[in-house]
């Protein structure tokens, strides 16, 4: 099985956030990883994988379906990241094995 590609979104507030995320996960084959986490100051992020055409148009979908409701600050793909990522970024298995 290929890598799998990570999307990251961050907003200015929960609402337009949630609206982005919503929509990602409808138009691809991608899963949220972990919680949408608050940053601070009004700054929200997800973070959502799958393979790297999916979470490309995911991450597209989801920063322009949130900035019809707010202030996007910044939508990106890591397409097959490096393992040291993992400390940094829940992964999947991670948050499979808590359930």
């Amino acid at each position: 099985m290929a890598k799998q590609a990570i999307g990251l979104l961050e907003t200015k507030g929960l609402c337009c956030l949630v609206s982005g995320i919503d929509a990602a996960l409808k138009s691809a084959n991608v899963q949220l990883t972990g919680p949408m986490k608050n940053v601070g100051s009004g700054l929200c992020n997800a973070v959502i994988t799958g393979d790297v055409a999916a979470v490309k148009a995911a991450i597209d979908t989801a920063a322009d379906t949130a900035s019809q409701l707010g202030e996007v600050v910044s939508a990106h793909v890591i397409a097959r990241p490096d393992d040291a990522i993992d400390v940094v970024v829940p992964s999947i298995k991670k948050t499979a094995a808590k359930k």
